[in-house]
């Protein structure tokens, strides 16, 4: 009898407009619904009903390390001007062991809102990591 585990968090992929798409970690695939306190005056109850609000979205991170001659994500930032933004859709997919995805994240209109090098340490033996932060539209989860 085969054994049934959970998936793996390890085993992802990042699929955009980004030549390059290999990344170490993502982080913030978040939604919460917003609560809505509603009462009528007239109500025989003395208790608040709750009723679901707006989506609220977490901002996504997306950490890889650096390369050589490789700024994709600098120019992506600095295509970012007063009202007029580069808007991509992103799919993030968490894989079985047989490259499938079990768990898929639809994420509309992502731009980058922060981008952080990395940390430089003379005594470290680690590598350079540089991170995007990207605020988005929406988020749709799916299990194909």
């Amino acid at each position: 009898m085969a054994v049934n585990y959970p998936v793996s968090a390890f085993h992802y992929q990042v699929e955009s407009g980004m030549t390059r798409i290999g990344f170490t970690e993502v982080t913030g695939l978040n939604v919460e619904l917003q609560t809505i306190d509603y009462r009528e005056g007239s109500s025989l109850d003395y208790q608040v009903s709750k009723m679901p609000g707006i989506p609220q979205y977490s901002n996504i991170t997306l950490k890889r390390g650096i390369f050589r001659s490789d700024n994709e994500f600098f120019q992506w930032l600095n295509t970012v001007k007063m009202n007029n933004i580069e808007r991509r859709d992103i799919t993030i997919s968490l894989l079985n062991e047989e490259h499938e995805p079990v768990m898929v994240w639809k994420v509309r209109e992502a731009w980058p809102c922060k981008v952080e090098g990395p940390s430089l340490n003379s005594t470290g033996n680690e590598v350079a990591v540089e991170s995007i932060e990207l605020c988005h539209e929406g988020l749709v989860i799916e299990t194909p």
